[in-house]
């Protein structure tokens, strides 16, 4: 009897199931949650998103973490096997986009800490559009991604595999307004882990007073 590997997850997990034992409920995760499109309820979830961490790598593997947010929806689904979001001006290095342009593989996953405390991993190969060839594809991406800013391009996800993330470790947070900025001891964005700030120690100070 030929026996066939399950159609979702790696060969490594897949061997790591054997040795554990975790063979038959992988299985029971894989025939239960893992879909190869967007079902009408993960798309609706989506549609609500501000944010979502970004998991890429480079040809040789190395790999990257990153995060994204916008207004909810920024994320678009354009239907139940695509995706597009849009990457606006940053610090120029591209780290997240250059792997992609290297290993289409992309990881995304997407939390609400806010209200049903569930997460929703959606894996698939990405391609980098500028904004006016994806628009000629998708006419209706809306023109308004983002007060005051247009996207430098887009990242178009074709999915492959979509999932769940159980609720049973995701913390509840609390929207709020974003305070103003008004800390003079806090060191500016470019120089908060480098000790460059002048604030830096006294940064160091207020969060741990019993530092030297």
């Amino acid at each position: 009897m030929t026996l066939h590997p399950p159609p979702f997850g790696s060969a490594g997990e897949h061997r790591l199931q054997q040795q554990l034992g975790t063979t038959e409920r992988a299985a029971r995760f894989y025939d239960q949650q893992v879909r190869p499109r967007l079902t009408p309820e993960m798309r609706e979830f989506i549609g609500r998103q501000a944010m979502v961490f970004l998991a890429t790598a480079d040809s040789h593997g190395e790999c990257d973490a990153s995060f994204r947010a916008g207004p909810p929806g920024f994320v678009h689904v354009l239907d139940d096997r695509t995706l597009a979001y849009p990457e606006f001006r940053g610090n120029g290095v591209l780290a997240s986009a250059g792997n992609m342009a290297e290993n289409p593989h992309l990881g995304m996953l997407f939390v609400d800490f806010t209200h049903h405390h569930v997460g929703l991993h959606v894996n698939g190969v990405a391609r980098l559009y500028g904004d006016a060839a994806l628009r000629s594809l998708h006419p209706t991406l809306p023109t308004d991604v983002a007060p005051g800013r247009g996207p430098e391009m887009w990242v178009h996800l074709s999915v492959e595999e979509a999932y769940i993330h159980c609720s049973k470790y995701i913390p509840h947070l609390e929207p709020a307004p974003r305070p103003a900025d008004h800390d003079a001891a806090r060191p500016k964005d470019a120089n908060y882990f480098t000790g460059r700030g002048t604030g830096s120690s006294a940064v160091r100070s207020a969060l741990n007073p019993g530092a030297v």
